[in-house]
């Protein structure tokens, strides 16, 4: 065969381009499907949608159960923020309340919603707007009985935190009165009548003022 033969003979044994691409997937597929079993994962060509992962129901803590509080101590509901919304939390605070006072109450319930959420809670959703530092005070000469001072006034705390309070207060024995508490501030302002409602709990961040309410 002659120089000008061989060059125009076909070639055999040897593939072609898209052969050689071909082979070149083939050879990937089998080497993925080889991984998939090796991982114990079953190969499929049907995307599939396992959903979200798995998360703790929110708004809710693990039951404190039926035991009494210890010796000392008293336990006090407060309203924390979940969701949007208000939730009530149980807490366990050292405090005679035999020998506590309205005030005293009153401080203690806001120390608990200035404190930091613990782990659980905060695993659960809530979270509290309550500014530390917040303190109360009696009536002022002249203010209505059953008033509560605070060292801000309320209409300047964030709609939440005043959602917090006045739902704490107003669900604490002793210190709402009718389903309202009388709050007041450091300015000389005369105090005023907040309500907690089913819409306050719903919506506190919608209700600055709460809504005022008839003096008790």
């Amino acid at each position: 065969m002659t120089c000008s033969e061989r060059a125009h003979a076909p070639r055999r044994g040897r593939p072609t381009g898209g052969r050689r691409r071909a082979a070149a997937a083939l050879a990937v597929a089998v080497a993925c499907a080889a991984l998939a079993s090796g991982c114990g994962i079953r190969a499929t060509s049907v995307p599939v949608d396992a959903g979200a992962a798995p998360s703790r129901m929110p708004c809710r803590t693990a039951a404190s159960g039926a035991s009494a509080p210890p010796p000392g101590s008293v336990s006090l509901r407060i309203h924390l923020l979940c969701a949007s919304q208000l939730a009530t939390v149980e807490r366990t605070v050292a405090l005679d309340e035999s020998r506590s006072d309205r005030l005293q109450i009153a401080q203690a319930l806001l120390g608990e919603l200035e404190r930091e959420p613990s782990a659980d809670e905060r695993r659960a959703g809530f979270s509290s707007d309550v500014p530390v530092g917040l303190r109360a005070a009696g009536a002022r000469k002249g203010d209505p009985e059953g008033t509560l001072r605070l060292s801000e006034q309320p209409e300047d705390l964030p709609s939440e935190a005043l959602a917090q309070v006045v739902c704490t207060f107003t669900e604490s024995d002793g210190i709402g009165s009718g389903g309202s508490v009388l709050l007041g501030g450091p300015g000389n302002y005369a105090p005023r009548g907040y309500l907690c409602t089913s819409d306050t709990k719903a919506r506190p961040a919608e209700v600055p003022t709460l809504g005022a309410a008839g003096r008790p």
